[in-house]
């Protein structure tokens, strides 16, 4: 890694996947080029109304389009493929390297959201070496994680070597092929400038526990269970699939696949044959009635409490061919993601109420574990990688915070480690780092496949209306004649309180009182008299209720 004499620093910057968990595209450019790692969304979180997809601001992609060079994908997952379909829409992208799986979903994804460019996907592996515009020197190294073809990458450049682990875990006894310790020990002895590293468990001490403890409490629940058994997990976590089904055969029970993604996820799977399951084991759900109990095993989407997924529909009594029969057991096989326990805990809850007896993750059962590294797997990174400086990544503050100070407690510079929000640039020259500059790097709220966005005002407007309500105003007015036409119109939605005649009538009446008050001024200023009318129904309303409503006033002018 020669110093350059070249003026500008190497740059680089996430435009999504700090402070968040989700969402991760980070770039690196230098002077005459731009190559991204992984371009992901983020879902949605409750208060984010009618929003589908979280995606960046590619503002600063699309003001230096001439720059981009490549994109470089990581492994399947949506939060690192997911904002493809967005992102090659917005700009153009030469060529995306992928590992085998991932170039797959990526296609499948391409052909589902009729992406009509001409995009170039080219898969590698752990020996691929590829040159970019003779700027940058890519390279790969295998990790463990909960989707198969899971790596780190490796970007050489003139100012200094970069590493990003992707999400990994470190498994010693992996279901797949082994993470290369050896190569990563290698990367170190030769020098790494900048790490880039996963920090969604950064919380948790210790090691997260093997795919194979998950193995074993699987095969014990199959063992004991006399009933159906409903399985719910990712379907993005496809090893756990593949270890459910392998249960499922090896303690005789047919397999019935249920939910949209689970069932595409598995259909594509095997079809790339990164899952095997024999024909004679799979039933439609249609059929489920014609096999034993206690010789079905249903597995399904909804571990989150989702209320569209499969499971809650199941629990809910709507699901047009599955309902929970007394002594099914239902198993978690999946943690919390932050912020849904609730919703799972009301899934949990009317499944027990119909019967069911309901497994979640828990110390006495390891029906689940994390893809990503805990604490001790960090510093074990962080050891064999030894990095000049650091900047933790993939996950929100705390993580990273507490990701940071780990790389302090191993003898890493203070200074030299980086707790960065999205946009913020770390510029590297002659192997040296400081933190100087900043790129757009909002959120952008996707509704549908409409790639011009939503911005902030319109989530907000859509919270206030899901958690405050709705007031609309209607009035024609006379302004030849300066006179109400009839009587003013109110609709409402979300206020019991305006169901009675009296509240309505007093509204009414004030709203009659203002507008006739303006239409009697020299200058009908019809932008201050919606501004006088909103004002006082809101303060009104207020004193009723203590809510603040989106109030909406129409005057239509007539001049009779």
């Amino acid at each position: 890694m020669s110093s350059s004499l070249s003026f500008e620093p190497i740059r680089v910057y996430a435009l999504g996947g700090l402070c968040e968990v989700g969402k991760n595209t980070y770039a690196i450019e230098s002077a005459n080029s731009i190559i991204l790692l992984d371009a992901g969304v983020r879902f949605p979180e409750e208060d984010l109304i009618g929003v589908d997809y979280v995606i960046p601001d590619y503002t600063h992609l699309k003001n230096n389009r001439n720059k981009i060079k490549a994109l470089f994908i990581t492994h399947g997952h949506e939060d690192h493929i997911g904002g493809i379909p967005f992102l090659i829409q917005t700009v153009h992208i030469p060529i995306i390297y992928a590992p085998p799986f991932a170039v797959a979903l990526i296609k499948r994804k391409l052909e589902e959201n009729k992406i009509k460019e001409n995009v170039r996907i080219v898969p590698y592996n752990s020996d691929s070496i590829i040159d970019v515009a003779g700027e940058f020197k890519v390279s790969f190294f295998h990790v463990t994680h909960s989707i198969p073809d899971s790596y780190g990458i490796c970007v050489d450049t003139k100012e200094g070597r970069i590493v990003s682990t992707g999400d990994f875990k470190i498994d010693l006894t992996p279901i797949g092929p082994d993470i290369e310790l050896d190569k990563l020990a290698k990367l170190g002895d030769e020098g790494v400038t900048l790490l880039l590293s996963d920090s969604t468990n950064a919380e948790i001490e210790g090691y997260t526990p093997s795919e194979t403890n998950v193995v074993k409490s699987i095969n014990d629940i199959f063992s004991t269970a006399t009933g159906r058994l409903i399985v719910s997990t990712f379907s993005s976590n496809l090893s756990r699939i593949q270890q459910i089904i392998e249960a499922a055969v090896k303690f005789g029970r047919k397999v019935c696949v249920v939910g949209r993604s689970m069932e595409a996820v598995v259909e594509f799977s095997r079809q790339y044959g990164y899952m095997h399951i024999p024909d004679e084991k799979i039933v439609d759900v249609d059929h489920v009635k014609m096999v034993r109990n206690n010789e079905l095993c249903i597995i399904c989407t909804g571990s989150q409490g989702e209320p569209m997924a499969a499971l809650a529909r199941i629990a809910n009594g709507d699901h047009k061919q599955l309902s929970i029969i007394p002594g099914d057991t239902v198993v978690f096989s999946s943690s919390a993601i932050p912020g849904n326990g609730a919703s799972i805990n009301r899934v949990v809850n009317k499944l027990t109420r119909s019967g069911a007896n309901v497994l979640t993750n828990t110390v006495f059962s390891e029906i689940h574990s994390s893809g990503h590294p805990a604490k001790q797997e960090l510093r074990l990174m962080l050891k064999l990688l030894r990095p000049k400086y650091f900047m933790p990544m993939h996950g929100e503050y705390r993580m990273l915070k507490i990701h940071g100070n780990i790389a302090i407690s191993l003898g890493i510079p203070k200074e030299n480690v980086f707790i960065n929000e999205n946009g913020d640039v770390l510029n590297m020259k002659n192997e040296f780092i400081i933190k100087d500059g900043k790129v757009p790097a909002d959120d952008v709220y996707i509704d549908g496949n409409d790639l011009s966005g939503l911005n902030a005002n319109v989530i907000r407007d859509r919270k206030v209306l899901n958690d405050e309500g709705l007031i609309i105003t209607a009035l024609n007015v006379d302004t030849k004649h300066r006179d109400l036409v009839d009587e003013p119109i109110i609709f409402s939605r979300g206020f019991m309180y305006l169901e009675d005649n009296d509240v309505l009538d007093e509204i009414k009446d004030k709203v009659k009182e203002e507008i006739l008050l303006a239409l009697k001024a020299p200058i009908f200023d019809e932008v201050k008299v919606k501004h006088n009318i909103e004002q006082m129904i809101k303060k009104y309303v207020y004193s009723l209720t203590e809510r603040s409503p989106m109030i909406i006033i129409l005057i239509n002018k007539m001049k009779g």
